[in-house]
């Protein structure tokens, strides 16, 4: 069997852990009850068994020896997510950029897969995709 995790928390450094929380719960995602929620770190569910943990950037730099990316000129990584429907991406995005928030490119149709994007508060890149597995399978 191959290995896998039982449970994920990305940690991703934010300038404003208040404005970031308040930015996700917005949007439509749940705090994570299970962890402590205070002005160093918020836990927010994005799935069933994953979490982005927003961690104050000063306090993020107690946890590596590793310089922070500056999200103005690089990219570390981008999240992607799936969801149910192009009209949850849709709304997914366009609220996200209601909350202050940026487009990421343009929507993106290819028949089996839409996607769509946008930039967090800190800079760190969001990839909203709806999957038609029926039509990616034929």
């Amino acid at each position: 069997m191959a290995l896998t995790s039982t449970f994920t928390s990305l940690n991703l450094p934010v300038k404003n852990v208040a404005q970031s929380k308040a930015f996700f719960t917005g949007i439509g995602f749940a705090l994570n009850p299970q962890y402590p929620d205070n002005e160093n770190s918020a836990a927010i569910m994005i799935g069933d068994n994953l979490q982005v943990m927003l961690i104050n950037q000063a306090f993020f730099t107690t946890l590596t020896e590793r310089e922070i990316v500056d999200t103005s000129k690089y990219a570390q990584l981008t999240i992607a997510l799936a969801f149910e429907s192009r009209e949850k991406v849709d709304e997914i995005v366009n609220t996200a950029v209601s909350l202050g928030g940026k487009l990421h490119a343009e929507p993106e149709d290819h028949g089996f897969m839409y996607h769509w994007g946008f930039v967090d508060l800190d800079g760190h890149l969001w990839a909203i995709n709806y999957m038609n597995t029926d039509a990616a399978q034929g």
